[in-house]
């Protein structure tokens, strides 16, 4: 089972992003737009389960599906759009999480709403520290439940979200 860990903002979350960009890129290749770094883990001073998300933007999604067995010989669990038209999602690390590939089609809404949201922390580090605040103390609420510790910030979540899509849509 999936223990529900929040930690401060850790120095090394860029490092390790770089890392595992640069292996997805050289998998990609020409198909490759841009890998982002987002969630959590992307927004310093922000803290976060220690699992660092990445966002390829690929020029035709479904040529990612013929890289599948890559993915896997990478240590990712394929998971398919999971739940999210569009998306192609890719888990690392089993119970002890380490990567969460989310990966979209240029072009693709869900792409501004994770750079909106990154964006409008890392340009309100007081924000993001009250938003860091919330998810450690839902995690020690609901440890051992990660559907719970997700219901309890949701309401903020979907506020923030709201509030950084605005703001990015005016700013850019």
């Amino acid at each position: 089972m999936r223990k529900v860990e929040v930690l401060d903002y850790q120095t090394d979350w860029p490092l390790l992003f770089e890392k595992e960009k640069k292996a997805l890129h050289q998998l990609f290749q020409e198909n490759n737009h841009a890998i982002f770094h987002i969630g959590s883990t992307a927004v310093p001073g922000l803290a976060a389960k220690p699992i660092i998300d990445l966002m390829p933007v690929v020029y035709n999604v479904n040529q990612v599906d013929a890289l599948n067995e890559e993915m896997e010989q990478l240590g990712y669990v394929v998971k398919g759009e999971n739940g999210l038209p569009g998306r192609r999602y890719f888990e690392k690390g089993g119970d002890h999480r380490t990567h969460h590939v989310h990966l979209f089609q240029i072009g693709d809404q869900e792409i501004t709403r994770h750079l909106a949201f990154r964006d409008y922390l890392r340009a309100r580090p007081k924000e993001a520290q009250r938003y860091g605040q919330l998810k450690k103390e839902n995690a020690l609420l609901y440890s051992d439940d990660i559907a719970a510790y997700i219901e309890a910030k949701i309401t903020v979540v979907k506020k923030i979200e709201q509030l950084a899509l605005h703001w990015y849509k005016t700013t850019n």
